[in-house]
This record gives structure tokens, sequence and C-alpha cells, in this order.
């Protein structure tokens, strides 16, 4: 994997760049669909790639693990050819999935014992089987396991926390660099940086995360019950220390406005169920504000979902219309939903490159947040 740096903008931290891959090339910023098994919910890969203009989704290694297995996977000759996407795939490393399992799981020096929530059944991941699962997978970018701690833990419990993190990472570096991929392609390997919500912390990891010089590295432990301005201030904490010729992935982020202020700190990669399981649910993001498809008020609003969009969707389908597939529980509408919500997420990270490169993205980004935290 090769990253480039392209422009920088005065007045701001955000960067563009491209990153290389050996299944295609990246424009950062960057927002990766999550594709929790294998698909992203209720969007074809000629949708992804054609109308929303995907340029790399996610996997889930937990979910893929249990299902449909590493067996099915591997004799597919992983997911790229399993899904029938020729474009690249990042992989997280589970940690965020065992987290949410604290009621079934238990944290060792050897790794994370679960059971399985479809199941019961018993489970270990340890950082060198989590490599090699990722290897099966296939994924272009691959994740450490790591613990991710809640957002507002105590000091005590986060310190203890990122040396797990750090010594797993260690091994599961070692178990990377000792193998090969099986499929004819290259992978890196993201560690990822923790710390809760303490500075120090937080410093200590991104030193220790920097030091491997790997392809590329993440923050984790963010936007999981913390106040938004901590995350900002996190953030930019660890960017002043992770290397710059290096791109920079904050994991499971978020709102339009959460990914407008990451670009301004310096992240290039973003990725959040949000666009999705919010438009499931009728909520839309536009770039004049969050529309609830619920609402009466567009019972008999004829106008298009948003007459400027980005994505096909936006003009063919009526508000209206499109009230009446939510109210009436058509499954079109979370298709219609989902779409429209992607294409606009990928639409705003495309701006903002075009306006870093242009050297206006601070102006641009200041308008943007005020417009899409309307309520309409």
């Amino acid at each position: 994997m090769d990253f480039k740096l392209q422009a920088t903008v005065q007045g701001s931290n955000a960067r563009a760049g491209e990153i290389s891959t050996d299944h295609g090339k990246i424009e950062t910023p960057i927002f990766m669909p999550v594709g929790t098994l294998g698909s992203v919910k209720g969007v074809h890969q000629h949708e992804l790639s054609d109308d929303i203009k995907a340029q790399i989704i996610l996997g889930n290694t937990y979910h893929l693990y249990l299902r449909p297995g590493m067996d099915i996977l591997h004799r597919a000759g992983g997911l790229h050819k399993f899904n029938g996407w020729d474009r690249p795939i990042l992989t997280d490393s589970g940690g965020f999935q065992v987290f949410s399992l604290s009621a079934n799981r238990k944290l060792t020096e050897e790794g994370a014992q679960f059971r399985s929530h479809i199941d019961g059944s018993k489970h270990l991941f340890t950082p060198e089987g989590v490599v090699d699962i990722e290897r099966i997978i296939g994924a272009d970018i691959m994740m450490a396991l790591d613990e991710c701690p809640p957002g507002m833990a105590e000091y005590s419990y986060a310190k203890r926390s990122l040396g797990l993190t750090h010594r797993w990472l260690e091994r599961g570096w070692k178990r990377y660099k000792e193998t090969e991929g099986l499929y004819g392609y290259s992978q890196a390997y993201f560690p990822i940086v923790q710390g809760v919500k303490y500075p120090d912390l937080r410093r200590e990891s991104a030193k220790f995360v920097a030091d491997f010089g790997a392809d590329g590295n993440a923050i984790g432990g963010l936007a999981v019950g913390e106040p938004t301005e901590v995350m900002y201030e996190m953030i930019e904490v660890v960017n002043d220390i992770l290397p710059a010729d290096k791109p920079r992935y904050l994991m499971g982020v978020g709102t339009p406005a959460n990914i407008l202020e990451a670009i301004d700190r310096g992240v290039d990669m973003m990725d959040c169920v949000m666009p999705t399981r919010n438009g499931r649910n009728g909520m839309l993001f536009t770039a004049h504000g969050i529309m609830n498809m619920r609402n009466k008020k567009w019972a008999d609003d004829f106008s298009p979902i948003q007459e400027d969009g980005p994505s096909y969707v936006d003009r063919v389908y009526s508000k209206a219309y499109l009230r009446h597939l939510f109210i009436s529980q058509e499954l079109l509408a979370m298709q219609i939903a989902s779409i429209h919500n992607l294409a606009f997420y990928l639409w705003l990270v495309g701006e903002a490159r075009r306006h870093i490169i242009a050297g206006d993205f601070p102006v641009w980004k200041a308008d943007m947040v005020e417009r899409v935290t309307r309520r309409l």
C-alpha cells in the first residue's frame, strides 16, 4: 500500500491524498460504507460503485468469522470473490464487537474470549488468530486486535486497557510480518491508537503506534460515549504525533458534522453505520439539513428528495412518495434512503477534498457544518 499527500490548506490541518492498493486507488479524505456481513445493507454492488461512488467498503471480522465462516470464505477465494466487490476492502479486527458483548466476554492476556450472539458458542480471538482470520477474509487493509474501553472509563482502567492493547499489537504485528496474503495481493495492517479521553494516554499510544512504521494508523475508542468536544480534542492530540506521510483512519465516526470536523483536524479515512442505519429509520442527511421522512409535513411535498442531490434516487423520487413508503413499511423506502445517505456522505467528502485542493476549505467547512446540522 502507498499513500501520497497531494494538498494541504492554510488555516486547517485538512489534507487531500491518494491511497494505492492492489484493488485500486482511494482519494482522501474518504468515507467508507460499512458492509458488516460482506454487504452494505439494502444496496447492490453496482449502486455502490456507479451511483454512490464508493471507493472502499468495510467488512466485519467478528461477524464474518461467525457467518459464513472462514472455511467458506477461504474456498471462495476471499471476500472480494465472495461478494463480487472488486475495489478495496478494509476489515476491522472484531475488537469493538467484543467490547459491545461486555456481558458475554472475558479479556485475558491471551486474547478476548466471547460467546457468539448467534448460538452462544465459545470463541477466542487472539492477536495472532485475528491476523490469520483477516488473511483468509483477504481485506486490503487489516486492523490490529485491540480493546475498546467505554468512552468515560476511569483512568486506571484506561491505562490497564492500553497496556493490553499495546502488548496485543506487538504480537499481532509479529504475526503479520511473518505471514503473507493468500490470494496473490498485498495486505496492509493498521495499528489502533487507544487511551479513552486522557491526553497523556493518547499521546503515549500514538507514539507507540507510530514507531511500528505501518502503512497507516487508526484512531479508535472515540464516539463511544464521550462528549463530542472531547472526541475532537483527542483527534488533535493524536494527529499531532501520528506521521503525516501515512493515512489516518478515525474509526466509527460519524455524523456529517463529525466528519467535517475530523477532516479539519487531519483525518483521512472514516466509516460509520449511521447513513444506512439512520436511513432505514427514515432519517435523511442532505446538504440543506436533516429530514425525518415520517413527518407529516412531507405528505404532500411532491418535490424531489434533493433536487441537486448526488444520487439518481434524489431526483427520481419525491418526498411525498418516500414518506408514503416509510409509513407503509415498504422495503423500498429503506433502500432509497440508504442509497441517498451514502451518496450524500461520499459527495460530502468529495467536496471537502475539492475545497482542500482549491484552498478554501475552512470557509466552505464553516458554512457546511451549519447547513448539515439544521433540522428541516
